[in-house]
């Protein structure tokens, strides 16, 4: 149990209680439904590709910055490989395509942003048009199909069962927790969203360090792009920008992130994806309609970020 508690994060409880009660409840409603072995491979199916942009989200909120351009990089991405596959027949060549043009999209974030002294809401705000802009552009507003099988089978296949998409995504938490626990650079990134005058004054170089948060953020959404692109047979310019970047920045901060920098972790983040899938598939199994699900989602980030202040502001 000390294991398990140190793994989770004692201040992560409240999370996993709060799924714990979703999970109560919709079960209690729909009890056949809910409570199937083929329901619950949906539900992590269907977190997979918001959790690796939470994840990445987290980061740049734990640096002390933010990134609402994070769907339309995925976007972005996603066309480019349907592109440079419809090119050179090799899914290699598509998965490089969207994690290279992610890595560029978070570059140029980071640049405008500690360059261009430009604030990371705004910035990120223009970029995301931009972003949009481009894969519309590119894709000449229409869907680009995927035929290439070894591609497409990132997105539909499975591995003694489990899907490759759920494998994907444990593979990159893993990694994520292990980088912000464990590394000099996750800990210099708590260090600069806490105190960056201490972070400064430490020898943390605070402008190379945001460029690599925001670059390391479109390389993830790369990784996004290809399971989401797999998975549609498709790239599609608006594919990764309907509501992703305000559910990932609503799980980051569900999570225990706050907006000043220097708090969250990535298990929370975890925690609160699998408290916004759920509340997802329990509302599609109560058929409520959609208007419904897009109140819950606003209300339950609004709720999110008060308590995350009130926690921020109470030992004070």
């Amino acid at each position: 149990m000390r294991r398990l508690l140190n793994a989770i994060g004692p201040q992560n409880l409240s999370l996993l209680v709060a799924l714990l009660v979703l999970v109560a409840i919709f079960g209690s409603l729909r009890p056949d439904a809910f409570f199937s072995p083929r329901n619950f491979t949906a539900i992590l199916n269907a977190i997979t590709i918001l959790g690796i942009v939470a994840m990445a989200q987290t980061v740049v909120i734990i640096s002390g910055g933010i990134d609402v351009s994070v769907g339309s990089i995925v976007g972005m991405a996603s066309v480019v490989a349907a592109l440079a596959m419809s090119s050179v027949d090799s899914a290699a060549v598509g998965i490089l395509a969207a994690v290279a043009v992610g890595g560029i999209g978070g570059a140029v974030n980071g640049l405008l942003v500690t360059k261009g002294r430009v604030n990371p809401i705004i910035t990120t705000l223009a970029t995301l048009a931009i972003f949009q802009g481009v894969a519309y552009i590119v894709s000449n507003g229409k869907a680009i199909g995927v035929l290439n099988t070894d591609f497409n089978w990132i997105g539909a296949g499975r591995i003694a069962g489990v899907p490759m998409t759920v494998i994907v995504f444990s593979v990159i938490a893993v990694l994520m927790v292990y980088f912000m626990r464990a590394t000099d650079m996750g800990r210099n990134i708590y260090a600069i969203g806490g105190n960056p005058n201490a972070a400064r004054l430490a020898g943390i170089r605070l402008e190379r360090y945001r460029v690599g948060v925001y670059t390391l953020t479109g390389l993830i959404c790369g990784v996004a792009a290809v399971l989401l692109t797999a998975r549609s047979t498709s790239g599609q310019p608006s594919s990764g920008s309907a509501g992703l970047e305000l559910e990932a920045i609503t799980a980051a901060f569900l999570g225990g992130c706050a907006m000043a920098g220097g708090r969250g972790t990535i298990v929370g983040t975890i925690l609160g994806v699998l408290i916004i899938g759920t509340l997802n598939n329990g509302m599609l199994l109560m058929m409520v309609p959609n208007f419904y699900q897009l109140l819950a989602k606003g209300v339950l980030l609004l709720g999110a970020v008060m308590i995350m202040e009130f926690r921020t502001r109470r030992p004070a």
